[in-house]
């Protein structure tokens, strides 16, 4: 399988950078082809300008975000890692969600008054690696509204055949070291099993 990861943290000694690595490992282990984006490393932009907002409905992104454009069309799995903030994904990530899954490259519009048509079937697994700084029940009365932004607005433009996995760290602030090494396991067991 052709495995995209897409990794956002700022930060390249965190708990989040050592998932990346297990989750690649697990993947590699499996035997899938990866590519890796790293946005912080990129120096992406997750600000839309105002005439990518006024041409948005135009196929296609701008010149500088083809690659990410073809990493898209390339994958039959997506695996999103990232830390969960205030309730969603980073500003990073959420900017490459805006800037990227256009027209022309995540859906298309028949006509105006059409829904949107999926053009990334390809992609058929979906995979979240994440922590959360609270705790699961805290997250849940909260709607979890990241987890609701790949599930339902993310998955909806891939296969309709797509299946999720949500691998999440809860209460990060008070676990000890045990829960973040058994986290990791999970991470790369998961992965392996893609």
């Amino acid at each position: 399988m052709r495995a995209l990861v897409v990794y956002c943290h700022p930060n390249p000694e965190s708990l989040v950078a050592a998932a990346r690595d297990r989750a690649i490992a697990g993947l590699e282990a499996a035997g899938h082809e990866v590519r890796l984006t790293d946005l912080y490393a990129d120096g992406f932009d997750p600000t839309m300008t105002a005439t990518e907002r006024i041409t948005h409905k135009e196929p296609g992104v701008t010149d500088d975000l083809w690659h990410y454009a073809d990493d898209l069309a390339w994958a039959e799995a997506l695996v999103l890692v990232y830390p969960t903030w205030w309730s969603g994904q980073p500003a990073m990530l959420k900017g490459w969600i805006d800037r990227v899954w256009v027209a022309g490259v995540a859906w298309k519009m028949e006509d105006a008054d059409a829904t949107p048509t999926p053009l990334l079937r390809d992609v058929r697994r979906i995979v979240v690696v994440t922590t959360h700084g609270s705790s699961k029940l805290i997250n849940a009365m909260e709607g979890e509204s990241g987890k609701r932004t790949v599930t339902r607005s993310i998955r909806a433009m891939c296969s309709r055949r797509t299946r999720t996995t949500w691998c999440a760290l809860y209460g990060i602030d008070t676990t000890d070291e045990a829960k973040r090494v058994a986290f990791l396991d999970r991470v790369e067991r998961t992965l392996t099993r893609l």
